[in-house]
């Protein structure tokens, strides 16, 4: 998990679940207002929660100290008195079986996982940082228009990072499925990128409990994700296309809708989501740029690349 080293918190994600007999949100406002406080000074075996980070969807992350290794580590809790039912109780634990058998450096090592009669836990390595997503916002923030983008090197080092971690994990045979600038983890020593979260991820070797249902970001959803059909390492390409444009040019072009809205034109007119095409955004976005952009981010997912090493390929020749 993050932990910025100015401002100690942890971007809003914004995750939904539809029923393919009827749309609405999944009750996430209640984890906003748990009351933590008795988590603070408690011990999960060998590790004491020291102070809270943030929140997110369905869990809470703290800082904790690993007594055995005198470390910090990152702590998620997901209460027991929220987490009511199996599929949310099966999807954290999935999240650390999956991330257990996974090592590369440009994903989050989970350390260890279990439970008492009040929590959920994870342990996870601990990125001096921030997220994509906090980034963005300072970005677009910044006082000198000139500066509001990261630079070109930056940004396709970043992608690249992000692709390298991909390829490992889909040969791995997980796919992230909600892979979102808030999920892209930037270590400040080194400005690595890491993926994290993996909270809704599908493995070979775990049926995800809640298929028949979309989980994710409407925006960085793919079209057959947003549809509840069957995916593969391929949703996840179409997200890191959507960032990528994110990216180069400071802000998608996209409609201001909701939520539902966004889902429904994902099923229904796929190709009417983007109102404008990836040049017309920022002139720093080459032709051969947009080529990239707008095959990672075909509708029909048998026209985008096969792998992530393709798209890692094709972005390294636009950028010779």
């Amino acid at each position: 998990m993050v932990l910025e080293q100015d401002d100690v918190h942890l971007s809003r994600c914004f995750d939904i679940v539809w029923g393919l007999s009827g749309w609405g949100y999944l009750a996430l406002s209640k984890n906003r207002s748990f009351d933590y406080t008795n988590a603070v000074g408690r011990e999960f075996g060998n590790y004491v929660v020291v102070r809270e980070l943030g929140r997110g969807a369905m869990a809470a992350v703290f800082v904790a100290y690993q007594k055995t290794l005198k470390r910090q580590v990152a702590i998620k809790l997901l209460p027991k008195a929220l987490a009511t039912t199996r599929i949310a109780q099966q999807q954290f634990r999935d999240e650390a079986e999956t991330i257990a058998v996974l090592d590369h450096p440009n994903l989050i090592t989970i350390f260890d996982s279990g439970e008492d009669d009040d929590y959920f836990f994870q342990v996870m390595q601990l990125i001096e940082g921030q997220d994509l997503a906090q980034l963005l916002k300072k970005l677009r923030l910044h006082p000198v228009p000139s500066r509001r983008l990261l630079p070109m090197d930056h940004v396709l080092r970043l992608i690249n990072e992000v692709l390298s971690g991909l390829s490992y994990a889909h040969d791995s045979g997980v796919v992230h499925q909600d892979l979102k600038p808030a999920n892209i983890l930037i270590e400040n020593r080194n400005g690595r990128a890491l993926i994290a979260d993996f909270g809704i991820a599908k493995a070979k070797q775990a049926e995800y409990l809640a298929r028949g249902l979309v989980v994710g970001t409407p925006t960085y959803l793919s079209p057959e994700q947003a549809a509840a059909k069957d995916t593969d390492g391929r949703t996840d390409l179409y997200a890191v296309g959507v960032m990528l444009l994110e990216l180069l040019a400071g802000k998608l072009p996209i409609r201001i809708e909701n939520a539902n809205e966004t889902v429904a034109r994902k099923i229904r007119q796929p190709e009417s989501f983007f109102i404008s095409t990836p040049s017309d955004c920022h002139p720093r976005i080459t032709p051969m740029l947009e080529t990239v952009i707008l095959r990672a981010t075909q509708t029909d997912p048998v026209r985008r690349y096969p792998n992530a090493q393709s798209f890692a390929n094709s972005l390294a020749e636009a950028q010779a």
